[in-house]
């Protein structure tokens, strides 16, 4: 693969002090930071790819967050694990920032769940009495699936913190532990969340 041009470099650095300072997720961030140098661009620079992107947003952490970002990954760590447990069985996985290790306070907790019957985290939720609302995504295979999201206090942070829950078919859970080009997981269960948190790492 050919290396990033200048241009795309600048977005991606944009991009991330978005999804860091305001906590975007990847997506939008980078169209707003295209749209931010000028109309025009779009056919004539390529966007970052979620690695760039990621290795922007690992850098302004460092430079502006690196007194504060731990302990707040920290935090959203607990929040995870807590719903990991309270809805451990649909076979619960983080991924995101919060599994990769960028995670600020403002950012947001995603978990997959891996059902049988795609109502049934619904229904334990209900069970629970959690008020939670439902949007959609686009699941790995390509089609929509259903994304439950509460919104949960953090003791820690003393404030809301986002749970976004996407409801997937059990069979999508089929190497899905896989480890990416880099060697990296792109999700993990409680015990390989339990594992970073113990040992204080910030990526698995």
């Amino acid at each position: 693969m050919p290396p990033a041009s200048d241009l795309t470099i600048e977005i991606a650095a944009i991009a991330a002090r978005l999804v860091v300072d305001e906590g975007m997720e990847y997506g939008p961030a980078k169209r707003r930071a295209l749209k931010s140098l000028g109309r025009g661009l779009e056919r004539r620079v390529e966007l970052p790819d979620n690695d760039l992107l990621e290795e922007q947003v690992r850098e302004h952490i460092a430079l502006f967050c690196g007194d504060t970002q731990p302990q707040e990954l920290a935090a959203m760590r607990e929040v995870a694990a807590l719903w990991m447990q309270r809805l451990a069985e649909f076979r619960p996985h983080l991924t995101g920032a919060v599994w990769r290790g960028t995670a600020t306070r403002l950012s947001a907790v995603h978990l997959q769940l891996y059902c049988d019957d795609s109502k049934a985290a619904e229904i334990a939720l209900i069970n629970q009495r959690v008020d939670y609302d439902v949007g959609s995504t686009t699941g790995p295979r390509g089609r929509e699936v259903d994304v439950l999201t509460v919104a949960t206090p953090s003791p820690t942070l003393g404030e809301l913190v986002t749970v976004h829950c996407s409801v997937l078919d059990y069979d999508d859970l089929r190497g899905g532990l896989k480890a990416d080009a880099k060697g990296e997981r792109e999700r993990g269960d409680l015990p390989a969340l339990r594992r970073l948190m113990e040992s204080g790492n910030a990526t698995a």
